[in-house]
Formats: C-alpha cells, sequence, structure tokens
C-alpha cells in the first residue's frame, strides 16, 4: 500500500468569475501539496502521456513475472472478505482526491474520459483462458485511462491483498493479482482498473504524502474516469459472507460515481449486476446530490437558505472578524492539496460557506459542489458565477 510516487498533486491556482451583476473576479482558496512538482503533474488537455485522443493498442504481453529495478514502488489494492465498513468516513479525502484531480487534468483532458468503460470489455467467463483474458481485460483498462504505450504483465500468485503493481519507469508494469482470482473471474476487472490507475497516477506524478489517502487517492480516480464502478460491482454482502475490493466504502464509491454521473451526464446503474452494489450507489448518489443544494446556491432548500440569511446578517454586523463556516457535511480536510478557507477557522472539502469583509465589501465563499474547489464571490443578492477550476456555472443568490 505503498504510495504511487514521490511527486506532489499540481498547484493550480483556480479563480471564480462573476457573470452579469458581479464585475469583479476573485480568486479562489487553494492549497499545494508539499512535495516536488513533476511538469508531468500539471494541467495538460493532452493527457497523462502527451498523447491525443486517438489512443494505439497496446502491446500485449505473456502472463510472466520479471524482477524490476530497484527503484520500483509496490502499490496494492485491498481486498475484504470479513465485515464491511459503511458510510462516509473518508469524504473529506474523497473530495481533496476529486479536487487534485481536476486541478492536474485540465477540462478538455477530462472530458476525454466522458464515457465509462463497457461491461462488455472487461467481460471474463470460466471458459476464457485465464491469462490471455486476464492480458484483454488489462489492455481494455490501458487504452480507457489513455496509457497507449504502457504494458501490462498480468500474474497471478498467493497473496495478502487482492493485488498489487511496481511501479517503474515503464512502459512494462508487472501486476500480480491473487491466486483467489484464478476462480472468481468476474472480479479481475475491479482489480486491475485500480492497479492500472496506479499506473497513471505514477506518470502523472499525483499523489497525497500519507499512504491511506493515496490509495482512497487511487480508488477516487479510478472511478471519476470511469473504471471504477466495477470496484463498486465487486461489492457483495449476505447474512453469512461480504466482499469488497478498495479502500472506499460501498457508499463512497457509490458517491464519487454519483459526482461523475453528474459531470459527464451518465447512468451506470444498468451495468451493476451486484444488488448491494447498486443500493450503495443509490446512497451515494443521494449524499452527491445534497452537495448541490447548498446555500448560497439557488437550489439551496428553505432550511439553508433561513440560516444562510441569519449569518450575514450577523457577518454585516460584525464587521471587526469573519464569521466562521457553516459546515454543511463532513469535517476539515486534513489532506495537503485540499480546500482552505482562510480566515474562517473552518476550512477543508467538506466546510460550508463562509462570510469575509475584503475591500470592495462583504464576500462569501463556498465548495464547488463539481470539483470542491473554494469559490469566492461579492455578496450582492443574486449572481451567476463561473469556477475557474472546471468551470461549472452556478447559480447564486448571496
Amino acid at each position: 500500500m505503498s504510495t504511487a510516487g514521490t511527486t506532489s498533486t499540481a498547484d493550480v491556482t483556480g479563480t471564480a468569475e462573476t457573470i452579469g451583476r458581479a464585475r469583479t473576479m476573485d480568486t479562489a482558496e487553494t492549497a499545494s501539496t508539499a512535495g516536488t512538482k513533476s511538469a508531468a503533474g500539471t494541467k495538460s488537455a493532452a493527457g497523462p502521456t502527451g498523447a491525443t485522443a486517438a489512443t494505439t493498442t497496446s502491446t500485449t504481453s505473456t502472463a510472466t513475472t520479471a524482477t524490476t529495478a530497484s527503484t520500483a514502488t509496490t502499490a496494492k489494492v485491498a481486498g475484504t472478505a470479513g465485515a464491511v465498513a459503511h458510510g462516509f468516513p473518508h469524504l473529506d479525502t474523497v473530495r481533496a482526491a476529486i479536487t487534485a484531480l481536476h486541478r492536474t487534468l485540465a477540462p478538455d483532458a477530462l472530458q476525454a474520459y466522458a464515457l465509462s468503460v463497457l461491461p462488455a470489455d472487461v467481460a471474463f467467463s470460466d471458459v476464457d483462458d485465464l491469462h490471455l483474458g486476464a492480458q484483454r481485460v488489462a489492455r481494455a483498462l490501458v487504452r480507457h485511462l489513455r496509457l497507449p504505450d504502457a504494458r501490462m504483465i498480468v500474474s497471478f500468485c498467493p497473496m495478502d491483498h487482492a493485488a498489487s503493481v511496481e511501479l517503474t519507469e515503464g512502459p512494462e508494469y508487472f501486476i500480480e493479482l491473487n491466486d483467489r482470482f484464478r476462480t472468481h473471474r468476474r472480479d479481475i476487472g475491479a482489480a486491475l482498473a485500480h492497479e492500472v490507475t496506479h499506473v497513471l497516477l505514477h506518470r502523472l506524478g499525483l499523489s497525497f504524502p500519507d499512504t491511506g489517502a493515496n490509495e482512497i487517492l487511487t480508488d477516487t480516480v479510478t472511478t471519476y474516469l470511469g473504471a471504477g464502478w466495477l470496484l463498486l460491482d465487486a461489492f457483495r454482502e449476505d447474512a453469512l459472507t461480504s466482499q469488497k475490493l478498495g479502500y472506499l466504502t460501498p457508499e463512497e464509491f457509490g458517491y464519487v460515481l454519483a459526482k461523475r454521473a453528474l459531470a459527464f451526464d451518465e447512468d451506470p446503474s444498468p451495468w451493476f449486476t451486484s444488488p448491494q452494489g447498486y443500493t450503495a450507489y443509490r446512497k451515494g448518489r443521494a449524499h452527491a446530490l445534497r452537495d448541490a443544494q447548498q446555500p448560497p446556491l439557488t437550489t439551496a432548500g428553505w432550511t439553508g437558505r433561513h440560516r444562510y440569511a441569519k449569518d450575514r446578517r450577523h457577518a454585516r454586523e460584525s464587521p471587526e472578524g469573519p464569521r466562521p463556516a457553516y459546515a454543511t457535511s463532513g469535517g476539515t480536510s486534513t489532506v495537503p492539496g485540499s480546500n482552505s478557507n482562510t480566515g474562517s477557522g473552518r476550512g477543508g472539502g467538506g466546510a460550508g460557506y463562509a462570510f469575509e469583509h475584503g475591500p470592495d465589501g462583504l464576500r462569501v465563499s463556498f465548495p464547488c459542489p463539481t470539483c470542491h474547489q473554494r469559490i469566492r464571490v461579492p455578496v450582492r443578492g443574486r449572481v451567476r458565477a463561473r469556477c475557474g477550476l472546471c468551470r461549472t456555472i452556478l447559480e447564486c443568490d448571496t
């Protein structure tokens, strides 16, 4: 479960552009990750390898094991066969990962992942040859994640984790799958999706310094770029047994999958073969929809608007200091590279709105419901704002 590389998230400052009545453009709050910034980790519309949208099929290799260079880093995906944790315990880290991904890939580059990997591309039946089938699924995921010059060499061996990949300079990457996948072939695509995404992040230079947070980043990116629904579909649970792949809870997988569905106008519901996975998706989707229903957005409910009006009145009556943020959900993010809320005392991806006094009067900052970059706009009534990071246009009643 080592981090995939030593570089940090790309330090790209986003802006919030107000449209219409609001004439000013404020810089949204950002925080960079400590570490070395590589050229591959900067925003690029060309994608992780500099290749154009038309990718070529990678060269196949037989499933063999080989000794890698001494500088290789091993990244693993967890598999759970016991009790499965539920809920949203990693939500702040998930939101920070979504923000980091948007900072690393330009909106045009993200649009290249608008279509998810299709079930037919990763289907694996019991009559397929084990090694040739694993190579075929790996090639499909390489093409989907736009790594045309990467070659995945897949083997099977006894191990504690579900899978692991050795991250080297490439272009060959050696993936080991747990021996149990020899007889549980329907989930091979899920395990490979996580490992191939490790390679993508390794090439982008995108990582979190903490091992656990880095694995959550990998699961989040896998899902947001259209291959993570396989991980959620691998979740199965009944009264006697349970199985889950990955580090996110099923509901958190559903949350990220719903975020992707809203961003790319996609419905993954027909792809689920696991009833428990589909239920978790519905729960995560309900949580994701609430992100777009928080003040000062015009879609906020009556209770939220009433609370916002009260806090705005208090902020106007107390010009000596900022009004603490109203936390709509989640807590303070502890992952470097997450959003900050300067002066409010309550920052992070899960924080809600916060008022502050600037040279042009009262302003309010709040997280973008799409990428969770904090946006700052003047308090002037109805305002249309555009997130400078993901370009989402938001209708606000400030």
